[in-house]
């Protein structure tokens, strides 16, 4: 193990893998906003295999305790969309310098955020399920976070009923994204020993999780929501600056 990870580095990304978890599992999800860019600083080959194995069991973990509030209502064509959202994102990264790209995802995750305060909602059908799904795989391909547009599609659902359809749609995309990095040689042992090493963090996150859920109703997961995604505009923005 010491080998794979220094003690230090296994403390600090553990801790930050148990602070995303927690948040995933108390409202679909999280763990990649929370943990990717402070990952990133801590080991930079813990992103993304690793985030992506750790986001794959704490949103299965979620739909096994959500399972009984999971409604598909069309979210296997949020699934669809993501294969050409990602081909798309593929094709900017190599078209457009990625600072360029991540400043674009902020302020188009910003409006979002702006009309939802605003209350105004966007109807879920199978069409923006679709358009949500694509903008998600763009998303997760340029800068690893592709949350943000399935939540914000769906953040006036129930509680339950948001956690389970998150995780739903992250458990498959996570699948979906792993068998994409491994066609194109980009997933390797050393990243699923990362992985395992790690995955103790989303257990005890997990775990703990269990304590608070009863306590987040359908307002205080919008509130995290926007929150999480207010993060992830403040992360894509600074980082593209400093990567200018």
């Amino acid at each position: 193990m010491q080998s794979l990870i220094d003690p230090t580095t296994l403390l600090l990304a553990s801790l930050i893998i148990f602070s995303g978890a927690v948040v995933q599992s108390l409202i679909g999800f999280g763990l990649a906003v929370v943990s990717a860019p402070l990952l990133y600083i801590v080991d930079p080959e813990l992103v993304p295999v690793p985030v992506i194995l750790m986001g794959f069991t704490i949103s299965l973990l979620t739909l096994v305790r959500e399972r009984s509030h999971l409604e598909f209502n069309g979210l296997q064509w949020g699934l669809v969309g993501r294969i050409p959202g990602g081909l798309i994102g593929a094709t900017l990264l190599l078209l457009a310098p990625q600072p360029v790209l991540g400043l674009m995802i902020a302020a188009i995750v910003a409006i979002a955020i702006l009309l939802n305060v605003k209350h105004y909602s966007i109807a879920v059908n199978r069409v923006t399920m679709f358009i949500a799904g694509i903008f998600s795989g763009i998303f997760g391909t340029i800068a690893g976070i592709g949350g943000p547009p399935m939540a914000l599609l769906l953040t006036g659902r129930d509680a339950g009923k948001f956690r389970a359809a998150l995780s739903a749609f992250f458990a498959l995309a996570s699948l979906l994204s792993l068998l994409i990095l491994l066609c194109v040689g980009k997933l390797h042992w050393h990243h699923l020993l990362l992985a395992l090493v790690l995955v103790p963090a989303v257990f005890i996150g997990f775990w703990v999780s269990n304590f608070i859920v009863p306590y987040i109703d359908r307002r205080r997961t919008r509130q995290f929501t926007l929150a999480l995604c207010s993060l992830n505009v403040l992360v894509l923005t600074v980082k593209s600056c400093l990567s200018w």
